[in-house]
C-alpha cells in the first residue's frame, strides 16, 4: 500500500490507540506492549501512528538520524564532523523498524568490519536495526518468542538509550532512543519478566464481539484496499486534527502539573495492588500527565489516573494463588475501591 491505513479510522481498539498516543506524546513512558488475538490491527496501528506523526528533522547523511538541535545527543561521527561547522538538515518520516524473530545479533546492533580495521586501521561500522530505529519506533511482533540473548540486549539499550558494539578491542557507540512496541499472543508463551517490566504500558486487544463493529471494520478495510489513496484522502481532515492534537500535547506537556493528591492516589493504588518497586507509580504518573496534555488539561486529575491505570499496572502484578481473577480484573477492582464506581 502506498500509504498506511489512517490511525483515526481504526475501529474498536480504543485502549491500544490511547496507549500509542500517550507514547507518542511522551516516549519516557516506556513503550507499549499489545497482547491479544491475531488480526486485531496491532501492526496496522503502529504504522498508522508513525505516519500520523509530524516529520522529524535529522542531520543530512547521518546513519542514526541525529537531531541537529540537540547536539548533546549526537553520535560520534556527527560530533567529530560538525565540531565547528553547522550541519545541514532534512525532514524525514518517523522511522518504524521491524525486528524479526530470527534476526542475528549483528543485524540488530550493527557489525564492525574487523578485517578492514586491522588491515587499514579504519573503524568500519555497518549500522543495524537499532540505528535505524533511533528517534522512532522499534516494533517486535511475537515479542514473547524473542530469543533470550536479544531480550538481554534490548533491556540494556532501552535502559541506556545508547547502543554499544565492542569487538576485539574496538568500540562503537551511537544513540538508540526509540519507542519499543511489542505484540504477541499470550497463548504462545509468556514474556520474560525483565523485558515485561521495561514496557511502560500493556494493553489487551480482542476480536470485536458486537456485529456492528465487526461490519464497520470489514467495510473500512475493504474500502482502503480497493482504493488506498481515496480512503486516505477521505480521512485527511481527521488525521490532520489528530496530528495537531499530538503536537499541541507535546508542547503543553512540560507545563502539566501533578499535584500531591494525584501522586498519593497513584501510590495508594500501587500499594493496594502490591506492585514491585516504584516503576508502577512513575509510569502511572507519566501516562496520566500525557493523557491530561492530550485532553488539553493543565493538571492531572482522578479521571486521567483512572483511564491509564489498567494499561500502566496490569503487567506489574504478582500472581496471587488465592485470586483466580485476571490482572485486568484485579486492577479494575482496585480502581473502583479507590476512586468509586
Amino acid at each position: 500500500m502506498s500509504s498506511p491505513f489512517p490511525f483515526s479510522s481504526i475501529v474498536g481498539q480504543d485502549e491500544m490507540k490511547m496507549a500509542l498516543l500517550i507514547a507518542a506524546v511522551d516516549p519516557a513512558v516506556g513503550g507499549v506492549l499489545v497482547f491479544g488475538d491475531r488480526g486485531t490491527g496491532k501492526s496496522t496501528a503502529v504504522r498508522a501512528l508513525a505516519a500520523l506523526l509530524p516529520r522529524i528533522r535529522v542531520i543530512k547523511g547521518c546513519h542514526y538520524g541525529c537531531d541537529p538541535v540537540t547536539d548533546g545527543k549526537w553520535c560520534d561521527d556527527c560530533r567529530e564532523k560538525y565540531a565547528k561547522d553547522e550541519p545541514k538538515s532534512a525532514l524525514v518520516a518517523v522511522p518504524v523498524v521491524d525486528l524479526p524473530l530470527g534476526a542475528t545479533e549483528d543485524r540488530v546492533v550493527g557489525a564492525l568490519d574487523l578485517e578492514r580495521a586491522l588491515a587499514r586501521g579504519e573503524k568500519a561500522f555497518e549500522p543495524g536495526l537499532l540505528a535505524r530505529a533511533n528517534r522512532g519506533f522499534l516494533y517486535i511482533d511475537e515479542v514473547n518468542l524473542l530469543e533470550d540473548h536479544l531480550v538481554d540486549l534490548l533491556i540494556d539499550v532501552a535502559a541506556s538509550g545508547e547502543n554499544v558494539v565492542e569487538r576485539e578491542g574496538l568500540s562503537v557507540r551511537h544513540p538508540a532512543r526509540f519507542v519499543l512496541v511489542g505484540s504477541g499472543n499470550p497463548e504462545e508463551g509468556e514474556l520474560r519478566p525483565q523485558l515485561l517490566d521495561r514496557f511502560g504500558l500493556s494493553v489487551e486487544v480482542k476480536t470485536p464481539e458486537d456485529l456492528a463493529t465487526r461490519i464497520e471494520v470489514v467495510r473500512r478495510r475493504d474500502s482502503y484496499e480497493r482504493d488506498p489513496a481515496a480512503f486516505v484522502e477521505k480521512c485527511r481532515k481527521q488525521e490532520e486534527r489528530l496530528r495537531r492534537q499530538i503536537v499541541a500535547a507535546r508542547a503543553r506537556l512540560p507545563a502539566v502539573s501533578v499535584p500531591d493528591a494525584a501522586l498519593e492516589r497513584a501510590a495508594t493504588l500501587c500499594m493496594a495492588l502490591g506492585t514491585d518497586g516504584l516503576r508502577g507509580e512513575l509510569t502511572l504518573m507519566r501516562a496520566a500527565r500525557a493523557m491530561a496534555s492530550l485532553e488539553g488539561d493543565s493538571t492531572v486529575e482522578d479521571k486521567h489516573l483512572r483511564r491509564v491505570a489498567p494499561a500502566a499496572l496490569r503487567h506489574r502484578l504478582r500472581r496471587d494463588p488465592l485470586d483466580e481473577a485476571g490482572s485486568g480484573v484485579r486492577v479494575a477492582r482496585a480502581i473502583e475501591q479507590l476512586f468509586g464506581a
